[in-house]
């Protein structure tokens, strides 16, 4: 078997003091419980102006309006008897200060100038919001070993049960109870029960032991337990009347005012998109809706209507002869009809009420028979009667009259009140909000004098920093002139460098050609000193041979050539030729 945990959210007003010991939560931090109650109401709320916030919430809340709530806290005490304090004892510590007095002089100084006291009931709190029973969409089992909740909901007791009278039915749980809330609010003759258990496991002994069980032998009524996953208390302006992520709201059954969850008890949605408890509508003894009056099956009728222009609507059958007449207000056949044949009495046919056309006045006078006790026609003649009858009417009327005009005064007398109460939570409101901007307006003038101080300070910042930008772009401006005068002269330079390379080139070039010039004239010189020392070494036989030599030198000879010769032969023929000359 598989239950749904419900979700208990308490709606405060603005001014609503919080309920103490209210909220619970199985098993959640509370990061996870602020997401889970308010992730979608301030994804929806947020980026909105205050007007549309304010309009947002008036339309999710709808016609329901908030009501006083009275909650009651029970915590047992072990052995089921509670303890009794001295009040002249308690009375400073409920009220946190001290007595003080003077040093008994006299007897009638051992009085205290100040004596602190405490009044009503501290277990008992008047909360002003609108209460919300939610129910998760996912399935919980009973079965399985599962986290639920150590919190169970009583959704309907009778108001004829009272406290003791649930504390006995409670009493074998009492030692396992940490405490008990009764919650009563506008819904009449019955309230709701929050009870904390210890543990999961004596919330499901409860559950189990408790569900469905008859309070009594004498009312029919029973008792619906559901696990309460989390119990929550968010004003109204937080988004609270909002829908919430993996939660929907039950509402209410228009017959018995209990809340409605399928899990619990039978629905059954109308024609007309109602919806009710099935047993509520069985013992509805009508084919319309309690709601809308909508005929789900209609009953047939027959088709009546006028005998001269056919309307259908406001029929009156005369009483003597069955003619068939519309109203004075259609088109006044049924009076035409009496001014014709003097038939004086008339039936309505919607409501079956009897019309005296000579009387002008209704007389359809019932009473109970003192034999059968069936209704018959009351029936009396002569003046007695009549002034019986007169005094009657008149006893009826001024009867009738003083409850309207006792039941418009408590109207308006409520309606006074009310009125007062939201005019002044509308001057309160409008007292805060004006708080609330002198603050604000505050905080803007001292946050618009340190703007001004911060402008002040960067305006002197930024009238040095162009000061410095001024001086830097004259800097660079000079810079660039001197630059481009470095330029010139670089350019100058190089040329002057290339040309005195240039000149270098062929200075080199000469030099190198003399170089060469005059070491090959100094191999000439070192030749022919050695081809003569040589032929100092001969005999006289080889230079006579050498002097009558020829030296025959070929046509530019490269310098292989020479080197394959030799030194000796080069050496000799130039020798030999310059010895012959």
């Amino acid at each position: 078997m598989s239950v749904s945990l419900v979700v208990i959210r308490l709606e405060m007003a603005d001014r609503s003091p919080v309920p103490r010991g209210f909220q619970y939560s199985a098993g959640l931090s509370e990061e996870e419980l602020q997401e889970k109650s308010l992730g979608l109401a301030k994804l929806t709320l947020s980026g909105r102006s205050d007007l549309e916030r304010t309009t947002m919430l008036q339309q999710h809340i709808g016609s329901r309006a908030m009501g006083d709530m009275v909650i009651e806290t029970f915590e047992p005490c072990p052995g089921g008897s509670n303890e009794q304090h001295d009040v002249s004892q308690d009375a400073d510590v409920q009220d946190g200060s001290a007595v003080t007095g003077t040093t008994p002089d006299s007897p009638s100084k051992q009085l205290p100038e100040q004596i602190s006291f405490f009044s009503g009931n501290p277990s008992v709190e008047i909360v002003h919001g609108i209460m919300h029973l939610y129910k998760t969409n996912k399935m919980t089992s009973l079965t399985e070993d599962v986290r639920r909740s150590a919190m169970v909901c009583i959704l309907t007791v009778p108001a004829t049960m009272t406290s003791h009278d649930l504390m006995k039915l409670l009493a074998p749980f009492n030692d396992v109870m940490e405490h008990m809330k009764i919650i009563r609010d506008s819904t009449p003759n019955q309230y709701m029960v929050l009870i904390t258990f210890c543990s999961q496991a004596d919330a499901d002994s409860f559950y189990t032991a408790c569900n469905g069980r008859q309070f009594n032998s004498i009312e029919d009524a029973v008792c619906q337990v559901v696990y309460v996953e989390r119990a929550e208390v968010i004003k109204s302006e937080e988004g609270a009347s909002l829908p919430v992520m993996e939660l929907t709201e039950l509402p209410k059954c228009t017959v018995c005012l209990e809340r409605m969850d399928e899990s619990v008890n039978g629905i059954l949605t109308t024609l007309c998109n109602h919806s009710f408890h099935s047993q509520c509508l069985q013992r509805w003894e009508d084919a319309s809706c309690p709601v809308c009056r909508y005929c789900q099956t209609p009953e047939p009728v027959e088709e009546n209507k006028c005998f001269e222009c056919g309307v259908q609507e406001n029929l009156w059958i005369c009483l003597i002869c069955g003619h068939i007449g519309c109203g004075r207000y259609v088109s006044r056949h049924a009076y035409k009809h009496f001014e014709e044949t003097q038939h004086t009495y008339a039936m309505q046919l919607t409501n079956h009420r009897v019309w005296d056309y000579a009387g002008d006045n209704y007389v359809h006078r019932l009473v109970a028979s003192k034999t059968d006790g069936k209704m018959v026609q009351f029936e009396c003649e002569g003046e007695t009667c009549q002034e019986e009858k007169i005094d009657a009417l008149q006893l009826e009327y001024s009867y009738l009259l003083t409850s309207q005009l006792e039941s418009q005064r408590v109207y308006w007398e409520n309606k006074i009140v009310h009125l007062e109460k939201e005019t002044a939570e509308e001057i309160n409101n409008m007292k805060a909000k004006f708080k609330e901007t002198l603050e604000r307006c505050d905080n803007l003038e001292q946050r618009l004098g340190e703007i001004s101080k911060d402008k002040q300070s960067i305006d002197k910042k930024c009238t040095q920093l162009n000061t410095r930008v001024l001086k830097l772009s004259q800097e660079l401006k000079e810079e660039q002139e001197m630059n481009r005068c470095l330029r010139s002269n670089q350019v100058q330079l190089q040329a002057q460098l290339a040309e005195e390379e240039r000149r270098g080139k062929e200075s080199g070039e000469r030099k190198e050609g003399v170089i060469a010039e005059l070491q090959e004239q100094l191999r000439d010189v070192m030749f022919y000193l050695e081809t003569q020392r040589n032929i100092e070494q001969l005999s006289s036989e080889a230079r006579s041979e050498i002097q009558d030599g020829q030296i025959n030198i070929p046509a530019n000879p490269t310098d292989d050539e020479l080197g394959l010769a030799g030194p000796s032969s080069s050496r000799g023929r130039r020798g030999r030729g310059r010895k012959r000359k």
